[in-house]
């Protein structure tokens, strides 16, 4: 049995995903498979780096040493054939904490920042808490896929007079990976009018076979000067209770800005455990997260089988990367609030719902399918029963 099909008691763990069902969904009656929190456990390496620490029993002040910096050089060259300066990482503990510190170091109170919708939920709240402007550039939905808008996405610039672009790559909820003509486009476009590329990358290491991430500041000098990317192995390894991201920001002014930033707020370091989780998954954690991708993609396929051959009403959207997948809902001619209180009520699953992505998500549903197998299983089964019942 692999140890991604074992079943984990998580309920009284303070686990916002088990133990906050009654304040999100209004009732503990669903099975939850909604936010970005794995049902696994970490790689065994990751966990014994921790226990050792602990064992130590002292926890003062850490530092993001040679060895936590190297890791990440080191992963970033190996999976995503990107080599950076070990003079270009800032640390922070999230990865939407630095992007609440990217919009206040470039932009100010009034300034436009272009999305695209339907988008994580954060992006918004990044941007309207500093009183700056959500413009949206909507994504296509067509062939059960999304594309980009390109001559959208550029009037909207030019007519908004926008001062930043926050990118989501790969893409949630759109679950896109874009390929190197895409970005190239987008960066072309933000380069043209001076637009800054905010990039949350952190879902970078979850995407299929025959699919590759490409972080858009590997493209070239000149927009990699223009972009701040924001990485985390904490989805990748299940890591997001530790609080450990980075931002690479390779023009030497834009860094002294974050830092700066940073500093102000003195959240510029790892904690201890954030610390030392995330040297030991990207020092080795390969060999699971290959397993992982595996297993994700037999979820995927099963799910995406199930719910099409059993409903004529539901269509899992094509997926490329995350361990999210975004279901085309439209079928059961429901509008947003119905739909939401469909899932809760008559699938009794707690799942994403679309609108909280934008408007252009409200006949979606988004399921979080890290999880085992037993677990796909019950969740995919209430849905379809409670679909066919209706």
């Amino acid at each position: 049995m692999s140890i991604f099909d074992a079943v984990h008691e998580r309920k009284n763990t303070k686990s916002v995903k088990w133990d906050q069902l009654e304040a999100i969904f209004g009732t503990n009656d669903v099975l939850p498979m909604w936010v970005a929190d794995m049902d696994f456990k970490a790689p065994e390496a990751v966990n014994e780096a921790l226990i050792e620490r602990a064992k130590h029993g002292i926890y003062g002040y850490t530092v993001m040493d040679a060895g936590v910096k190297d890791s990440i050089l080191n992963w970033l060259k190996d999976r995503h054939q990107w080599e950076i300066n070990e003079e270009w990482l800032s640390f922070s503990p999230g990865v939407v904490t630095s992007l609440h510190i990217a919009v206040q170091a470039f932009t100010n109170p009034g300034d436009n920042i272009i999305i695209q919708t339907p988008v994580y939920t954060p992006f918004y709240n990044v941007i309207e808490t500093h009183e700056r402007n959500v413009v949206k550039n909507p994504l296509v939905f067509k062939d059960n896929s999304y594309h980009i808008d390109f001559e959208d996405f550029e009037q909207k610039i030019v007519d908004n007079k926008v001062k930043a672009f926050i990118s989501c790559s790969p893409h949630n909820p759109a679950c896109r990976v874009w390929t190197k003509e895409e970005l190239e486009k987008m960066a072309e476009i933000c380069l043209k009018h001076d637009v800054l590329i905010i990039s949350d990358e952190i879902h970078a290491d979850l995407v299929y076979p025959n699919v590759r991430h490409i972080p858009i500041a590997s493209l070239s000098e000149e927009i990699a000067n223009q972009t701040i990317t924001c990485m985390s192995p904490t989805k990748t390894f299940n890591l997001a209770g530790l609080q450990a991201s980075y931002i690479v920001t390779p023009d030497a002014e834009k860094k002294k800005a974050i830092d700066q930033h940073l500093q102000k707020q003195s959240i510029d370091r790892l904690n201890t455990m954030g610390n030392i989780a995330l040297e030991a998954a990207y020092t080795h954690g390969k060999e699971w997260l290959d397993e992982l991708i595996s297993i994700l993609e037999g979820h995927k396929n099963y799910i995406k089988e199930m719910l099409e051959t059993n409903t004529k009403e539901l269509k899992v959207v094509d997926t490329e990367g995350t361990y999210l997948l975004w279901v085309d809902c439209s079928g059961l001619e429901m509008d947003a609030d119905e739909l939401k209180k469909f899932m809760i009520e008559k699938a009794k699953v707690g799942l994403n719902a679309g609108a909280g992505y934008g408007e252009e998500g409200n006949q979606f549903m988004r399921i979080n399918m890290a999880c085992p197998r037993a677990t796909i299983e019950e969740g995919v089964k209430r849905i379809i029963d409670a679909v066919n019942s209706r």
